[in-house]
């Protein structure tokens, strides 16, 4: 989901919420501590340089049990943003910490924002000589050509 599609949702919308893909609500006391642009500057395993950049919003659970974040409140911390950052309109990574940080891709079902889980992937396949059905163990495999 792109940043301008957070901010059209949430101008219509009456509250801010957030759920795990496996339907566990973000406590609706929760914070928005960061809003970032994040690049990363990597090489692949097939030896490709590569740049990925995207719209990063950190949530945290805090023990204030009264706060509750209002949409109008968010856009406003967006504007803040991407005045401040010269922020484009980027694709959004959530940060949010269960058992330790994750990241996750941003969705919404119509009512909810969903932090739907992210994996990784080879992204040199064809120099790995890593079959599509079988991606999670051919990359390291001996006869893998990756690691």
């Amino acid at each position: 989901m792109k940043l301008s599609e957070v901010k059209t949702i949430l101008s219509s919308a009456e509250s801010v919420d957030f759920k795990l893909e496996n339907g566990t609500s973000v406590p609706e006391h929760f914070h928005v501590t960061e809003i970032g642009v994040v690049t990363k500057h990597f090489i692949d395993c097939g030896g490709t340089v590569r740049k990925e950049k995207v719209a990063n919003f950190q949530l945290w659970d805090a023990n204030d049990y009264e706060h509750r974040l209002k949409p109008s409140k968010l856009l406003k911390i967006i504007a803040l943003s991407e005045k401040a950052l010269g922020m484009e309109d980027l694709e959004i990574e959530v940060e949010y910490q269960s058992d330790t940080i994750g990241k996750y891709n941003l969705g919404f079902d119509g009512k909810n924002f969903i932090l739907h889980s992210k994996s990784t992937t080879c992204l040199a396949r064809e120099v790995c000589g890593v079959p599509e059905q079988n991606e999670e163990t051919a990359c390291c495999a001996s006869n893998g050509g990756c690691c």
